[in-house]
């Protein structure tokens, strides 16, 4: 059993104790609510959307359409819709688990997305220098294989962070060590286990 919450990432700064930086990941924590609750799981949601009519219908109760939700099975306590989750769930000191969503790059080739060292920059090698090279054997399987490395879209994963120390928690920010994946804006899932 333990307990989550939803929030936004701010962006980062810095704290000092005793004249020792740490560098912190800055997570406002206002707005999320109890979205549904059926059986043993919870769903939280954040923010507002307008939503087509059968998410309308779904979210009755709660009065609006929680523009990003997550549904917990193992959360502690008895929750009901509409109830505020606040950020005094966490203290400073606590070992939080952070969930997100890494940046997209976009679509990259092989150097930048494997580490690729690329082709020879001598003997007229002009426009190899980034390519991929031979991608398969011959005839014999006569493909190409599942999972070979290639160009393709980059970022845009979801990335779990386990143990990170909370440095601060403030009214409605919680300061956490270190960074987060996704951008400024992007809404993140802290939990913690009791």
């Amino acid at each position: 059993m333990g307990k989550a919450i939803i929030g936004k990432k701010i962006g980062m700064t810095r704290l000092f104790d005793e004249d020792v930086s740490t560098p912190v990941t800055v997570i406002e924590v206002t707005g999320c609510k109890v979205s549904l609750v059926d059986g043993g799981k919870v769903e939280l949601g954040i923010g507002k959307v307008k939503g087509n009519k059968p998410l309308q219908g779904r979210y009755k109760k709660l009065g609006f359409v929680p523009r990003f939700r997550r549904v917990f099975s193992d959360l502690e306590g008895e929750y009901k819709v509409g109830d505020e989750i606040k950020s005094d769930l966490f203290k400073k000191g606590d070992k939080v688990e952070v969930i997100g969503t890494s940046k997209g790059k976009g679509f990259q080739g092989v150097m930048k997305r494997w580490g690729f060292k690329g082709g020879q920059r001598t003997h007229g090698q002009s426009d190899r220098l980034r390519a991929p090279g031979s991608i398969g054997a011959g005839t014999d399987p006569g493909r190409v294989l599942k999972g070979k490395k290639m160009g393709g879209r980059m970022g845009g994963d979801k990335v779990t962070l386990s143990n990170v120390k909370v440095i601060e928690v403030d009214e409605n920010l919680v300061m956490i060590k270190g960074s987060v994946p996704g951008n400024n804006g992007d809404y993140v899932v802290l939990k913690v286990e009791s």
